[in-house]
């Protein structure tokens, strides 16, 4: 890898390195996020994430629908799970997909959503959402220009994909109780569409070397907490797979100072639910499943109800012990969610339990391919 600057900008902007041999990397400019309560009595934050919106054509049509039918309306489709995601102090989303011309939505194989989808993000409480996927160049540049612009409308950040390089320079630093975390996201080679020409940094591609390198630019910048979102794995695998535990594994055992450069890996792309697990003292979750998606067929082309299954990753970060120590996670939970395909409704499995739905199958699959490689002898527990 080519040595590479970095510059402190106004706003704890991070501008990250960049060099040939490393492919596109997207961090926005920090901005202030929504208020919300930190941590109790300790000073830290509470950190909410959540897996993919695979906005497929039923889903669409039912936001239609929600909209009276004269526009999409997507906040009763995420409103299940609004009292989870804006009570944390920052929440994490992924978008799958890319914004269409004009807010036409086009189906697979190249696939192509509503930009209503932005401020529905926003409202259900989201601060910043992972934008590099194996879709992200479906629509080329064109596509990467109108989703990154919807969102900054509606004041959502983004990260893994740019409209510039300076862009795809620039770290997200987000605000977070009295943290600042920055946000860093990275795909596998999207789904058959070259880079653009002239743009090789139009989306952060999976480079160990590269993710080390940003990660320690953010913190030597100010970053407190670096949060690493991965587009990875085999889908339709429960499991994670052996490329998956290989980066984690050597993603979580660099240190820089004797500090991990690294405080939590979020994953997704598997559409369906895969563990939790603690890697070298750092949370990975390999994949959170669908969040939002229609009806789902798998590699066999059979109908699988696993891609309509999901958990939202709930993570609670106290301040270190002494100065320029790690924030460490003092609590792991994970929210089980399904997303009733026939409402078009993401719902919070517990809270749907506790109002008497007959969904405790769903539930246990979901806890039990969560808890599968033992993270519960490591602390994680099931949360409302």
């Amino acid at each position: 890898m080519i040595a590479r600057s970095r510059q402190v900008a106004l706003a704890l902007t991070v501008v990250l390195a960049a060099g040939a041999a490393c492919q596109a990397r997207n961090h926005q400019p920090s901005a202030p996020g929504r208020p919300a309560p930190s941590a109790p009595g300790t000073g830290g934050f509470t950190l909410v994430a959540a897996g993919d919106v695979l906005p497929h054509a039923s889903v669409v049509d039912r936001a239609l629908f929600d909209g009276g039918g004269v526009a999409h309306d997507f906040r009763p489709m995420l409103s299940g799970v609004r009292s989870v995601v804006s009570a944390a102090d920052l929440a994490l989303c992924h978008t799958g997909t890319v914004y269409g011309e004009n807010g036409d939505h086009t189906d697979h194989p190249v696939l192509t959503s509503p930009p209503e989808i932005a401020p529905a993000l926003a409202e259900t409480g989201y601060d910043s959402c992972a934008t590099a996927s194996e879709h992200t160049l479906d629509d080329g540049a064109d596509g990467i220009h109108r989703t990154l612009d919807a969102l900054d409308r509606a004041g959502v950040r983004h990260a893994g994909s740019a409209r510039t390089e300076q862009e795809a320079r620039t770290a997200t630093i987000l605000h977070a109780g009295p943290a600042e975390v920055a946000h860093l996201s990275y795909t596998h080679a999207p789904d058959g569409f070259p880079l653009p020409p002239g743009r090789p940094w139009a989306v952060g591609l999976i480079d160990e070397a590269a993710i080390l390198a940003d990660a320690r630019a953010a913190r030597r910048a100010g970053a407190d907490v670096v949060v690493v979102s991965v587009h990875w794995g085999t889908e339709w695998q429960d499991a994670p797979d052996d490329r998956q535990l290989a980066l984690a594994a050597r993603l979580t055992a660099a240190r820089t100072g004797g500090r991990p450069d690294i405080d939590l890996i979020l994953g997704t792309h598997a559409h369906v639910p895969q563990a939790y697990e603690k890697v070298n003292g750092t949370w990975v979750v390999y994949g959170m499943g669908n969040q939002a998606a229609g009806v789902t067929e798998n590699h066999q082309g059979v109908q699988d109800p696993r891609g309509n299954q999901s958990t939202l990753g709930r993570f609670t970060f106290a301040p270190p012990a002494r100065p320029g120590g790690r924030w460490e996670v003092t609590r792991a939970e994970f929210v089980p969610q399904w997303f009733d395909v026939d409402a078009g409704r993401v719902v919070n499995l517990n809270q749907a339990l506790a109002q008497g739905a007959d969904l405790h199958a769903v539930r246990d699959r979901v806890r039990d391919v969560v808890l599968s490689r033992g993270a519960g002898k490591d602390g994680l527990v099931m949360g409302q």
